[in-house]
């Protein structure tokens, strides 16, 4: 889940002395005291942030945007992911980059230090962690273990294909880029096909006004060589997704066609996490705080399409979900149900500098999660 930015709030997690460098690389506050400013007390240099003209706050704004949502363990792990693929000639050279970034004191910092002095590595990371905050991808296996197109001529091949797929079936698309990267031994491809037109209402040099743009929707390949897989992510049109799949099998594989999907045999066992002394099993180093039940949806075994609902705050008390179960239970009889999908929540340490995130995630009957 994706932090809210506030230019006063990211100036309070940043470090002084790397505020003063990156204000001061564009030119700006070059009399403003950041020494004598204490750390977290930014009441004047927010003063000076918004008494810029808008145009050149806007812009920062922008970076300072990209910097926090990298300023958290994921973030790091994206860096360090970037950082081992470009210096893989040197493992020396990427251990004293790592050993660089373990010895700053917070994620804020690595993530500043990583934007000012190691700028290389910076387009990879946010794209790598943007990816890591999708949900909802679709893996299809059973793929035979080709090395991947990376280069001009695969890539343009699948913008053209995709291109050509969304134009006849909804009717936009017309233009298409892919970039290509590398990511320990998986490739991943960001496909940006052109969206429909749209208008928006904005601000334009103080003046309220409507402005027409055509912004790109957005594909997100990710396939592993080494076990014969691809996932794809495509939220703004699920159906697309086979085509999607044929499209990189045929321009990226050069597969004649795609290869027949094998059949998913795990099942879930649902029921299991209806009953109120079921114990979730996590590592201490994984981050996980606390994890427990908060909706469960109950499916007759005797009438067919019969479904009965159980939500409660998990936040307030783990167990409220059980208790809600046995008040229903009472009048409904649960026994003759089967649990057909269960939501989650866990609270996830992202960073020392940060608070704990909440994130939500379902797991359907038979074999299907959206996390």
């Amino acid at each position: 889940m994706a932090r809210h930015y506030f230019a006063r709030d990211f100036f309070r997690q940043m470090p002084n002395r790397l505020l003063a460098r990156y204000f001061r690389e564009r030119g700006l506050f070059a009399e403003f005291d950041f020494a004598a400013m204490k750390e977290t007390k930014i009441d004047s240099l927010f003063e000076a942030w918004m008494a810029l003209p808008d145009g050149e706050r806007n812009r920062m704004d922008a970076e300072f945007r990209e910097i926090e949502a990298l300023s958290c363990e994921q973030g790091f792990h994206a860096i360090r992911d970037e950082a081992r693929w470009r210096l893989r000639e040197s493992e020396e050279a990427y251990a004293a980059f790592v050993e660089e970034m373990a010895g700053l004191d917070g994620h804020f910092e690595r993530a500043m230090v990583t934007f000012l002095d190691h700028q290389e590595y910076w387009k990879g990371a946010t794209l790598f962690c943007h990816a890591d905050s999708l949900s909802y991808w679709r893996k299809r296996k059973g793929l035979p273990h080709v090395a991947a197109s990376v280069h001009a001529e695969g890539r343009n091949e699948l913008a053209a294909e995709i291109s050509r797929y969304f134009r006849g079936v909804e009717g936009r698309g017309k233009n298409c880029v892919v970039e290509a990267l590398r990511r320990g031994d998986l490739d991943y491809f960001f496909a940006y096909p052109e969206d429909y037109s749209q208008q928006s209402l904005e601000w334009i040099d103080e003046k309220f006004d409507r402005r027409q743009h055509k912004p790109a929707f957005e594909v997100v390949y990710v396939y592993s060589q080494r076990d014969g897989t691809l996932d794809v992510n495509c939220r703004e049109s699920s159906k697309a997704v086979e085509p999607l799949q044929a499209m990189f099998a045929k321009a990226i594989l050069k597969l004649p066609g795609l290869p027949p999907d094998p059949e998913d045999t795990r099942v879930y066992n649902l029921n299991q996490l209806a009953a109120r002394g079921f114990q979730f099993v996590y590592e201490p180093a994984s981050g996980i705080q606390r994890v427990a039940v908060k909706k469960l949806r109950f499916a007759s075994k005797v009438v067919r399409g019969d479904r009965v609902t159980v939500e409660a705050d998990a936040n307030a008390n783990p167990e409220a979900i059980y208790d809600l179960v046995e008040k229903v239970g009472k009048s409904i009889p649960l026994k003759l149900y089967n649990v057909s999908q269960v939501e989650i929540a866990a609270k996830v340490c992202v960073g020392e500098d940060a608070r704990p995130k909440s994130v939500s995630f379902q797991i359907t009957y038979p074999n299907s999660c959206s996390l």
